[in-house]
């Protein structure tokens, strides 16, 4: 692998750019970047991890076709070389996985042909919230190039985590919001049909919502149709 050029690096940075503006789902963008990743960096295998819900590090997005590879153990923050560079919040360079005691899958690298590894961290806000794995098949010191041109892709990779996480959160309020407006309404019909207070209002469609099994969204919206039908 030689010297990524500039125009190498412009090439794969665009398209990783595009794919970020684009419509395409998380799963498909991160999917991108990793091939666009061991294209241009000619690696035997580019991996995305991030971390779960239990704190973990997780394989999300690989071009690589390994099922030994790909159902790796999760790690843990400050586990192998993935866990270390999360918790350190800088890159860290292998010149042979297989040689190395902090590595925790020596058999696999054998068998996949895995020799060194570029780990870089996915940061966000300053906190690293996953990494990208770059494997090479031979021996090979990552230039300051190479390195630069990963680190940006991290960096890519991180924001468009973050903006769908933001996404995810603005629609869940937005929806919290809706719901609360309907209730409410609800809540309205009940105590002026039913001379109800605002509490047993409430009390009453959350009894409703229990007995029937349903969300009090929607227990509140059977409420202001059967309104709507008495109306008419």
């Amino acid at each position: 692998m030689d010297n990524i050029s500039y125009k190498e690096q412009i090439k794969a940075l665009s398209r990783i750019s595009k794919a970020i503006t684009s419509e395409l789902y998380l799963e498909d963008i991160l999917r991108l970047i990793v091939t666009v990743t061991a294209q241009i960096m000619e690696a035997n295998i580019c991996s995305l991890m991030l971390l779960d819900e239990n704190n973990r590090l997780v394989i999300r997005a690989t071009q690589s076709l390994s099922k030994e590879y790909n159902k790796k153990p999760p790690l843990k923050i400050g586990e192998g070389i993935a866990g270390k560079v999360i918790k350190k919040k800088k890159p860290m360079i292998v010149k042979d996985v297989r040689q190395e005691k902090e590595y925790k899958y020596k058999d696999i690298a054998r068998k996949e042909g895995l020799c060194s590894l570029a780990c870089i961290p996915l940061i966000v806000k300053k906190k690293a919230i996953g990494v990208i794995n770059c494997y090479t098949s031979k021996p090979h010191n990552f230039t300051e190039s190479e390195i630069y041109v990963l680190t940006c892709i991290a960096n890519q990779a991180a924001i468009v985590i973050e903006n769908t996480e933001l996404m995810v959160k603005y629609k869940v309020i937005q929806e919290e919001l809706e719901a609360r407006k309907i209730i409410e309404r609800a809540k309205g019909i009940l105590m002026k049909e039913e001379g109800l207070t605002e509490e047993k209002a409430y009390l009453k469609i959350r009894k409703y919502a229990m007995d029937l099994r349903k969300t009090m969204r929607e227990v509140a919206e059977a409420i202001i149709l059967a309104a709507d039908i008495r109306k008419k």
